[in-house]
Parts: C-alpha cells; sequence; structure tokens
C-alpha cells in the first residue's frame, strides 16, 4: 500500500475479468467504494471471465445490477457524494449527470489505443484488420464516447495466430499495471492527460453473430483473421455446405497457391487431408470445425467430404476443381 492520504470513495461500474482486477487494485490500493454497479450475466453468453460480482460479494460491497441507468442510479450516485467515478468493461454508457457527480473526475479503461478503434468490439475488430498492436487506454470519461483526455496507455502485442480471447487475456493484467501506475494522480486529482488527436481517430460499431459469415473470395489473411477474430468464446466465422451451416473455429494460413491450370471458385474444398478450401488467393487450411447441430470435430466434417464425393476421392486426397463449395445459405 502506498503512503497515507485521504481515504477516497469511488463508485465503480466494472464487469468482466478486467472489471474483477481493477476492482481488486481499488481494494488493494485501500479505495473506499460504496457502491459497485455490474451486470447480469447472460445465459446465452459463453462466460469465459472472473466475476465482479462474486470479488463485490466476498468484500461486502453494496451490489447493484439495473439493466439500465435511469433517474433512479443517478439519485443514488449523487448521495454517495463520490469523489471518483471508475469504468472498467462496462457495457452500458453511463450517464453524463453520474460522471458529473465525481469530485475528482470519471475515468474508464478502453480496450484499444486511443484515439484508434473506439467504439465497441475493439479487440474483434482490432484481430479482423490484421493489427500487430493494440493496448488498453485509460482516459476521462466525458459526455462523448471514448473521446475523454488520455491518462496512460499500456501497449499489447497481437500474434500472427493469436485469437481475440488471447488478446483480451493480455490486457486483463495490462489494464491493472497501468491502473496501479496512474492511481497516485488520480487519487491526488492530478491525472489532467493530454487531448486525443481527432486526425487519427477510428471508430467501430457492435458486432452480431450474422457478422460471422466467411465471404471466400477475400485473400486467405483476412478469412483467416476473420475467423481468430470471432472463434471461441465469441459466436464463430461460418460458412454453408449444402445449406448446412458449418462453423469454422481454426484455421491456417498455408501460402499455398491455387492448383495451376484450375480456375477455382472460392470457396471450394480441393484437399481433404489435410482440410484446404480455395479463397480469393491462397489456400486456407481448415484445422477446426462443427455442423451448427453437432460437437465440435474436424472429422464430422471430413467424413461428410467422403460421403458425399467417395468417387472423387483419390487416395488419402479429395481434389474438387468443381463441385464441393463452401458459400451462402
Amino acid at each position: 500500500m502506498r503512503r497515507a492520504m485521504q481515504r477516497k470513495r469511488a463508485v465503480v461500474f466494472a464487469y468482466s475479468s478486467i472489471g474483477y482486477e481493477c476492482l481488486a487494485e481499488l481494494l488493494a490500493e485501500n479505495v473506499e467504494i460504496p457502491a459497485v454497479f455490474t451486470h447480469q450475466d447472460d445465459p446465452e453468453e459463453e462466460k469465459w471471465f472472473r466475476s465482479v460480482r462474486e470479488l463485490a460479494e466476498e468484500n461486502r460491497l453494496p451490489l447493484y445490477s439495473p439493466a439500465r441507468l435511469k433517474e433512479d442510479e443517478v439519485r443514488l450516485v449523487r448521495e454517495l457524494r463520490p469523489d471518483l467515478i471508475f469504468s472498467f468493461s462496462y457495457r452500458t454508457v453511463i450517464p453524463l449527470p453520474i460522471l458529473e457527480s465525481a469530485s475528482l473526475g470519471a475515468f474508464n479503461i478502453h480496450g484499444a489505443l486511443l484515439p484508434r478503434y473506439r467504439g465497441r468490439a475493439c479487440v474483434n475488430w482490432a484481430v479482423i484488420h490484421g493489427e500487430r498492436e493494440t493496448g488498453v487506454t485509460l482516459h476521462h470519461m466525458t459526455a462523448r464516447v471514448d473521446e475523454g483526455r488520455i491518462v496512460d496507455q499500456e501497449p499489447v502485442q497481437i500474434g500472427e495466430d493469436d485469437t481475440a480471447h488471447d488478446v483480451f487475456k493480455k490486457m486483463i493484467p495490462a489494464a491493472r499495471a497501468m491502473l496501479h501506475r496512474s492511481l497516485p494522480a488520480i487519487l491526488e486529482g492530478a491525472a489532467h492527460g493530454w487531448e486525443q488527436d481527432e486526425s487519427l481517430a477510428t471508430y467501430f460499431g457492435r458486432r452480431r453473430p450474422e457478422d460471422g459469415q466467411i465471404d471466400w473470395s477475400k485473400p486467405a489473411r483476412d478469412v483467416h483473421n476473420l475467423v481468430r477474430a470471432v472463434t471461441h468464446p465469441f459466436p464463430g466465422a461460418f460458412t454453408y455446405l449444402d445449406g448446412r451451416k458449418l462453423f469454422i473455429w481454426r484455421t491456417r494460413l498455408t501460402a499455398q497457391a491455387q492448383p495451376e491450370g484450375e480456375c477455382i471458385t472460392p470457396g471450394v474444398v480441393v484437399s481433404s487431408s489435410p482440410l484446404k478450401v480455395s479463397t480469393g488467393t491462397e489456400l486456407i487450411e481448415i484445422q477446426q470445425a462443427q455442423w451448427s447441430d453437432e460437437k465440435e470435430s474436424i472429422e464430422k466434417l471430413k467424413e461428410k467430404l467422403r460421403e458425399d464425393f467417395r468417387e472423387k476421392l483419390k487416395g488419402d486426397e479429395l481434389r474438387l476443381p468443381v463441385g464441393v463449395t463452401l458459400t451462402g445459405p
């Protein structure tokens, strides 16, 4: 614990593992927390992260989980007279009257290196675009989301085959380390930061499950980036075979050109072992897949190909200049 100072009061809005770790950091630094706002878990969402709710309950912190932040929540926070507001992976826009209730300011941790990748699903978008670096940003909260002055940043590297989940896991310790580093200035009211460069700003919106459909006419690297951006625990990239939905959970870039002398439409299976598909450029290998109504297994897909096109098998390979095509519904 750092040197003694007058204990500050902070109302915390938090969710997921970054929310858990940053709330733990505030507790470790003896910040008084009169209220924690979090979300009810979505039963349809794969839960891969630590629970802010459990941490708050373990520390007997007053806990609230409203579906929306309305007048009752604004009134409550004002009555608590916080010095600070913190938002850590909270999924709802916090009303301006709540932000303005904190005498020392309101601060958010955003999962990108602002001013790039403002908005939603910023880690997924960064992987889709093939970025090799992203990070976390601690910034002042204002009426305009993700546009406040930057207090601190911590970069995170993205490997060529990292999934969005891999990147999220790297961000968790980065976010806590950044908060630990910046907290003394925040508690003293001295975290002034610097203005964002609007000429560098980019914005991306929320992603939906249907956005995961693969366009095989795109370059192999673009297909690979989409797959790793939305693979587990996210809804997944998908395609169709004979009208049947097929999730593609893992791919590998091969740098292998399309077969010479053959005009192959993107999305055509050209080999079953390993399973390779044509794209707008090179072939790409599918390493893990799943029919929408079955358990995850690449072998299930290979069995389907062998059953439907047994007469075209040549040894252990399935060569289809025309035939099996992964495409739309």
